[in-house]
């Protein structure tokens, strides 16, 4: 069986500028909109597929072209990154 895993698992010291801070990473948690795609059990397979593999790199490419995995990073995304709101004029 697999242990829990880490976030050394995915990320080596040179992917360092890619970690989200614990507070933005308690944002998912907190989305409606991320609960709502994790119904979907179809997303809950490829997600449980990805945790359980060994290769998980080669994995994720290949899952990056379903668009309901993409829809699923997407949101991740969003909640940690949210964008940055264009033409807004100063107050």
């Amino acid at each position: 069986a697999h242990g829990p895993w880490s976030v050394e698992d995915i990320l080596g010291e040179e992917d360092e500028q890619d970690r989200v801070p614990l507070q933005k990473l308690k944002l998912l948690g907190e989305s409606e909109e991320l609960r709502g795609l994790l119904l979907n059990p179809h997303l809950r397979q490829l997600l449980l597929t990805i945790d359980q593999a060994q290769d998980r790199s080669s994995l994720m490419r290949r899952f990056m072209q379903e668009p309901l995995f993409v829809e699923f990073a997407d949101c991740c995304l969003r909640i940690v990154e949210p964008p940055e709101k264009e033409n807004v004029l100063p107050e």
